[in-house]
């Protein structure tokens, strides 16, 4: 794995990668995602880069209509809400990310504890782009 710094840009790099990646604990075990540079349990600890499964189930949701600035650049309104969940990774740690292959106008109809997956969502052009992290609903 990289030497990089357990850092939000290095993560956000591995995501323009299209890698999950999270940091591993080598005395404890824990893992974390998004990454961090310390293990609260075991401070004196290096952590280590994992690559993560990508496989998860969704542990809560929320549909979004009022959207903040970025998602409201790209496209979503009270008109076209986007769905924003929090996903428990095999691995053990849980992370939020937008959630996709759901019906947003019958929330009622998505299911906690339903099987998502890693997806990455390229928004932008040129130097400009960027990649997010997304999940989407196995069936």
């Amino acid at each position: 794995m990289s030497e990089q710094a357990f850092t939000g840009t290095a993560f956000y790099g591995f995501l323009k990668e299209h890698q999950l990646m999270g940091s591993r604990c080598p005395q404890c075990g824990a893992i974390y995602a998004p990454p961090r540079p310390l293990c609260p349990a075991c401070p004196e600890a290096e952590m280590e880069w994992v690559e993560l499964s990508g496989a998860g189930k969704l542990a809560s949701y929320s549909v979004i209509a009022i959207a903040p600035t970025a998602m409201l650049e790209a496209g979503y309104d009270r008109k076209n809400p986007y769905c924003s969940g929090v996903v428990a990774l095999a691995e053990g740690p849980r992370i939020s990310a937008q959630i996709l292959g759901v019906d947003v106008a019958h929330p009622q109809s998505i299911q906690i504890g339903a099987s998502v997956k890693v997806a990455f969502i390229e928004r932008g052009e040129g130097e400009a782009q960027k990649t997010f992290l997304a999940f989407e609903v196995v069936s």
